[in-house]
């Protein structure tokens, strides 16, 4: 039996990258898969393209509205009647600047999408989990988060927040059948990575032993497990896909 067989999945920021392989990986393994993008046309291609492996509807959404979230929420429950998981794995970078040169806008942005966002589509969320005593909840941290990257104070600060988010919410619902844990990658050859200076991305692979970026498909079958009713015994934990940069 497929591991997802009869689950429906949220995957925010999924039409491209980590998330569009989040996707591939939920379809193939069985689950209808609700696409929560903000880039409403990038996620119907993505769409158009996948359905074939499976159901998959798409919701455009902008993570940093809440009221946007709760719309995508309930139209999520009106299509597929329930959400079994919520992968959050909306985010962006940000410019690598030194953080008395960063602009308080680019830091505000970084925040919302990357933290402020999964909070929303956690409270938005974790309560029809709660009532049907189960669901398994993903987010996507980094190992920014738990170093800290030169240059990036502002996607570094949003990451350690979602890992402790991520503890915090997985105490808050311990006993309910809701699980939530996170994933902690070093960098992955997705569009974000293409957007950071050589500088940058030659500094972060020279601390990962295995020299190389991880791919879209290694960090979504770390992703898949997290989602599965195979992970029955872990919460509020911090899973590494590091290359072996993180000893801890």
């Amino acid at each position: 039996m497929s591991t997802l067989a009869g689950k429906v999945a949220v995957v925010t920021g999924g039409a491209q990258g980590i998330g569009r392989a989040i996707v591939e990986r939920m379809l193939d393994s069985g689950a209808a898969v609700a696409i929560w993008d903000r880039d409403g046309k990038l996620a119907e291609e993505t769409a158009s393209e996948l359905i074939g492996r499976g159901r998959i509807e798409v919701f455009a959404v902008d993570v940093t509205d809440l009221a946007a979230v709760e719309g995508a929420r309930d139209a999520t429950l009106d299509t597929f009647e329930r959400i079994d998981i919520l992968v959050n794995n909306a985010g962006i970078s940000g410019p690598n600047k030194p953080t008395w040169e960063y602009p308080a806008k680019d830091w505000n942005q970084v925040m919302a999408i990357n933290l402020t966002g999964a909070f929303h589509c956690c409270r938005a969320v974790v309560p029809s989990m709660i009532e049907r005593n189960y669901g398994r909840i993903v987010n996507v941290a980094s190992v920014a988060g738990k170093e800290g990257n030169p240059m990036a104070a502002a996607y570094s600060a949003a990451k350690a927040a979602v890992i402790g988010m991520t503890k915090s919410i997985g105490k808050d619902v311990a006993g309910t059948g809701v699980l939530v844990n996170c994933v902690t990658p070093a960098p992955i050859d997705t569009p974000m990575v293409a957007g950071l200076s050589e500088s940058h991305l030659q500094y972060m692979l020279s601390r990962v032993p295995l020299a190389r970026l991880a791919t879209p498909d290694e960090a979504a079958t770390l992703v898949l497990y997290l989602a599965s009713e195979a992970m029955s015994f872990s919460t509020g934990a911090a899973f590494d896909l590091s290359g072996g940069r993180l000893t801890y």
